[in-house]
């Protein structure tokens, strides 16, 4: 095989052989493209871009001529750092991380219209266009409290935005809200005021109870003693009734009898206006004649 016509061994057909292995092993491979999972691939032809889509798989391609560019059309994560200004113009500096995906139909057009920067070229400008706008709405302690509420409104402003290029928003998170040394400084002041305020509140709260209190327990003590008065009275003036109607004449005329001092009266005769002494005999004790 590698002889020459005297049927000596030939260098030559052995180097020319070789070649024509080597070159037809390039062909080959250069004849077919892997598409993995995951991706698509865009097919050009001498630089122009062709009307199809290669999705996963093994495909055929003209050696030389063809070329395939591959595009990833998985979640890809994107973490843009921007800066705005919230309605009350604090300024604002935060890191928006962007979850997106080409769709895979989309991928010859995207390619063809922005090619593979699309991140820097559409992406990027359309967080901090977006940002811009949304934070424009809030007040600086507002966007701190509806961080959610505003992380939705850039999810649908992104996607009204880039999905007409073929680029949807998966998810959208807001890392950090970052303000100005002088705002921070000012909320700190703000919070401290407004908790010693709510102390002193508290502490009035607490004298006013135990002030109620204390009149509560005075104006118990009072109405109790008022009874007390009451209840007495009623029953002085219940002793004083039973006294009264337990008096009789015979208890009269014992009282008297018991308080005299067993003298009578002295009186005065008629004429010579003599004394006369009348001694308290009894019956049983006069002479019997």
């Amino acid at each position: 095989m590698f002889k020459d016509k005297a049927g000596n061994f030939s260098p030559f057909k052995l180097v020319l052989t070789i070649l024509v292995v080597i070159l037809a092993v390039i062909f080959l491979g250069s004849s077919f493209v892997v598409i993995p999972a995951g991706h698509t691939g865009v097919a050009l032809t001498f630089g122009k871009v062709e009307d199809v889509v290669l999705q996963e798989g093994l495909h055929f391609k003209v050696p030389f001529v063809q070329k395939i560019v591959v595009v990833d059309n998985r979640i890809v994560k994107l973490d843009v750092n921007t800066e705005a200004f919230s309605k009350d113009l604090q300024t604002i500096t935060t890191v928006v991380a962007v979850n997106y995906h080409v769709g895979k139909e989309n991928s010859q057009t995207l390619y063809k219209n922005v090619g593979m920067g699309f991140e820097e070229v559409l992406i990027t400008p359309a967080v901090n266009e977006v940002l811009k706008a949304v934070t424009a709405k809030y007040t600086a302690v507002e966007l701190v409290s509806s961080r959610a509420e505003v992380s939705m409104l850039l999810d649908d402003g992104l996607n009204e935005k880039l999905n007409a290029y073929g680029i949807f928003i998966n998810e959208l998170n807001i890392i950090n809200w970052d303000f100005s040394e002088e705002y921070i400084n000012a909320v700190e002041a703000k919070q401290v005021a407004e908790q010693n305020l709510i102390k002193t509140r508290t502490e009035q709260e607490q004298a006013l109870v135990i002030a109620n209190t204390e009149a509560q327990k005075r104006v118990i003590a009072a109405e109790a003693e008022a009874n007390e008065i009451k209840v007495l009275a009623q029953a002085n003036a219940e002793s004083n009734r039973i006294i009264t109607e337990s008096i009789s004449e015979l208890l009269i005329k014992y009282q008297t009898v018991s308080k005299w001092d067993g003298k009578l009266p002295t009186v005065m005769s008629g004429s010579d206006n003599m004394l006369i002494d009348i001694p308290l005999t009894s019956a049983a004790e006069q002479p019997v004649g």
